[in-house]
């Protein structure tokens, strides 16, 4: 398979950057996506040029570091992380683009590498727990309803990856925050700051520079854990709830 990369470079966040164009060729189809940007690396270092910068760490789905722009789509054309994209989704002869997430709250470290610690700081400013519940309790001693149970699995299952901010046309991070309200929201040792970590988490997404949700759905479409849309409007209930209660 013979492929031309279009290819962000950037040098630095404050540097400007371009759109470089590069061939490579023999590229099996049972390759991953990255396997592919290996190639061409080997193929930059060999000739004396610097590799392009892209992020990977666990390469098999689990982590979210990999996340590039792929022909405009977060993660490439199939729902998974970037990693798990094969060159199978690709024909002989495709022009692909591949750049970084964009958003003002990721800002680009390396050509295809952005700083995601904005998601670290919406979850430390409030994704934690810090009732005391003494000594570990038995694990059936505080029931948990089946559907509340289901429900904080599937948000917990969020891997931060960002695919869902390079989605949205206004950089939102409502997804991912969303997804950490219901998770620690849903289950007993999180209710009771509930309300407060609502507002906290929001308060720190806007200040990281993140937009605004306006439900147009494209986060959850690209989502490689399939983080439901509705754990949005779960999120807006409860953030009526501390206006309520005046937090």
């Amino acid at each position: 398979m013979n492929l031309t990369l279009r290819i962000w470079r950037q040098n630095g966040p404050t540097d400007k950057g371009a759109i470089h164009e590069y061939q490579v060729k023999g590229i099996s189809e049972e390759s991953s996506f990255l396997e592919m940007l290996d190639v061409l690396n080997e193929e930059l270092f060999a000739r004396g040029e610097e590799p392009i910068a892209f992020d990977s760490d666990c390469r098999e789905g689990i982590c979210g570091q990999c996340g590039i722009v792929i022909n405009g789509i977060a993660h490439g054309p199939e729902v998974t992380t970037t990693c798990q994209l094969h060159m199978r989704s690709f024909k002989d002869g495709d022009v692909i683009t591949i750049e970084p997430w964009r958003a003002s709250g990721f800002p680009v470290i390396k050509d295809l590498v952005v700083n995601r610690s904005a998601l670290d700081r919406i979850i430390q400013a409030g994704g934690y727990i810090s009732v005391n519940t003494g000594a570990a309790p038995d694990a059936h001693a505080t029931p948990v309803p089946k559907q509340d149970a289901d429900r904080a699995f599937e948000a917990a299952a969020c891997i931060g990856c960002g695919a869902c901010v390079a989605a949205c046309p206004n950089a939102s991070a409502m997804l991912f925050t969303s997804a950490k309200v219901t998770h620690l929201g849903l289950l007993p040792q999180g209710k009771p700051e509930n309300y407060r970590r609502v507002v906290a988490m929001l308060n720190q997404m806007d200040e990281e520079g993140f937009g605004s949700c306006s439900n147009i759905g494209e986060c959850a479409a690209v989502c490689p854990k399939q983080i439901p849309l509705d754990v949005i409007a779960n999120l807006n209930r409860q953030l009526g709830k501390a206006a309520f209660k005046g937090i």
